[in-house]
């Protein structure tokens, strides 16, 4: 009788989903092997690097202040050129879309080492979703959301 063995795909990537406000944001943390870099959707990535669509996020979010926010999970677990990180980012504007972002690093980062990452992570209460969204429009306000009609009797 054979025997059949199974072969176990190895582990590419971390994967997390990420939300603020309006925005949803999916990151990967690519596992890099001894060669250094990743090729994925044509484009050869080094490590260190993180992309958003096919972009560099620099050329995406070219604020330092962004900067600052976004690297803030890697820099607090020494992960800044441990990954190569891709980020489809969808809905929302700027804010959100960070907000976004640092939502899903914080998740995919906890996958990486739960035991060393999760309470460095939590204290600075990156795993909290955000839920605060745009008040709906509501019926009688003549446009927007806290508006009131003007009065006809003068």
């Amino acid at each position: 009788m054979a025997t059949t063995t199974k072969k176990t795909k190895a582990l590419e990537y971390y994967q997390a989903i990420g939300r603020r406000k309006e925005s949803v944001a999916s990151v990967r943390l690519y596992i890099v092997g001894k060669e250094g870099s990743v090729t994925k959707q044509g484009i050869k990535m080094k490590k260190g690097e993180i992309y958003v669509g096919k972009k560099l996020i620099t050329k995406v979010y070219p604020n330092l202040v962004d900067r600052v926010c976004y690297l803030l999970p890697l820099k607090m677990t020494n992960c800044e050129d441990r990954f190569v990180i891709t980020i489809n980012v969808r809905g929302g504007g700027k804010k959100g879309q960070i907000g976004a972002i640092i939502h899903a690093l914080a998740r995919a980062l906890d996958k990486v080492d739960k035991a060393a990452y999760h309470t460095i992570l939590k204290k600075q209460k990156m795993f909290t979703r955000d839920a605060r969204t745009r008040e709906r429009r509501k019926v009688g306000t003549g446009g927007k959301a806290r508006r009131a009609k003007q009065s006809p009797k003068r």
